[in-house]
């Protein structure tokens, strides 16, 4: 077998790996994710998936970052094909709300990873936070387009409403588990258009 070759499958079963491994840390949480359970799952041997990561924390954050990569392609690119302004700000709210519904995979491995580190110093926990401060930021700065497009005023405080706009899909999530999600997306853009109305031009 040549060198690229074996690169490549060495890449297609990290791949494998790593999807494997995000379902079961979205049903049973960052610290619920084994190399033994991981194993089974694949068919491969402990050391097998040890070839590929060299500790369960490396596992750990190898997760976070391919969950991370699967919630901006969900949430963020599709809003990036919208006009700048409140088209593109509806657009990730409307992708964020999708994305905690969660009928497939068991859950939203973040919100769970927050519970599980948010008093656990570390680099998942710091992981956690990095990814966390930058969706603020893209939040924050979808909001600073929209001001500029004169689409919301221009006293607008970005960082209250980034908080207030980011809170809507954690209780559309919370309530989307009990109530139903289409009771809670609903709600949720309710919740939203009332947001925005606030802090749009007089």
């Amino acid at each position: 077998m040549s060198v690229a070759a074996a690169t490549s499958k060495g890449a297609a079963t990290r791949e494998t790996i790593l999807d494997h491994a995000y379902a079961i840390a979205c049903s049973a949480g960052l610290e619920g994710l084994s190399i033994g359970a991981l194993a089974h799952a694949v068919g491969m041997s402990k050391s097998g998936v040890f070839a590929h990561f060299g500790s369960r924390e490396d596992l750990q954050l190898a997760v976070l970052e391919d969950a991370a990569q699967r919630f901006v392609a969900h949430v963020f690119h599709p809003a990036l094909r919208q006009p700048r302004g409140l088209a593109r700000l509806r657009t990730i709210i409307e992708q964020w709300f999708d994305w905690v519904r969660h009928e497939d995979d068991g859950g939203c491995l973040f919100l769970a990873a927050v519970s599980e580190y948010d008093d656990r110093p570390g680099p998942q926990r710091d992981q956690l936070l990095q990814q966390d401060r930058q969706w603020r930021q893209a939040l924050a700065h979808a909001v600073s387009l929209a001001i500029d497009a004169g689409e919301l005023r221009a006293d607008t405080d970005v960082e209250q409403l980034v908080f207030e706009i980011y809170a809507l899909p954690l209780l559309v999530h919370h309530d989307a588990g009990l109530y139903g999600f289409d009771v809670a997306q609903a709600r949720g853009l309710r919740a939203y258009e009332r947001l925005i109305h606030t802090s749009a031009p007089h």
